[in-house]
């Protein structure tokens, strides 16, 4: 990993993801469709994660208006293979346009790989566009395979 990094800008900080943080669902709009998602079903979404932490890791960075500005998500997939191993995902990682080049994914990234490897993971993957990967290599990561998918949605 890295050692280059900076602190995050004053008055940023990177904490767990709450069920009032109903703005994340704008800053996902940079990556994807997000849809049509009521403060309700994303509160009890957020509460559904916290009930189960041992697999899923929300975390947002908020600045010093304690606005949200970025997220990301660390899900634990309980293995059989590597005498019941752990892998850590790291999904939808993403930062609000204003915000970025301020290395606010970077330390989300970095955050969410040491939570994996706090909770015992033997490693982490995620899946990213082609045009990212310069940037998950900058975070320690590295290609290791190609990505398959079928969609249900379309």
């Amino acid at each position: 990993m890295s050692t280059t990094l900076k602190q995050l800008p004053e008055g940023y900080k990177i904490r767990p993801m709450e069920p009032t943080d109903y703005s994340v669902l704008k800053i996902l709009e940079v990556l994807t469709t997000v849809g049509s998602i009521s403060e309700e079903q994303f509160s009890l979404q957020v509460e559904e994660w916290k009930l189960n932490d041992r697999i899923y890791n929300p975390l947002v960075v908020t600045n010093n208006n304690d606005d949200v500005v970025a997220c990301g998500m660390l899900f634990v997939e309980f293995k059989l293979i590597h005498e019941l191993g752990k892998v850590g995902h790291i999904e939808d990682i993403a930062v609000r346009s204003d915000q970025q080049g301020l290395q606010l994914g970077k330390h989300l990234i970095l955050a969410l790989t040491e939570i994996a490897r706090s909770k015992g993971c033997y490693k982490v993957i995620l899946d990213c566009d082609e045009k990212n990967v310069g940037f998950y290599q900058k975070c320690g990561y590295s290609v290791a395979g190609v990505e398959m998918s079928i969609r249900f949605d379309k």
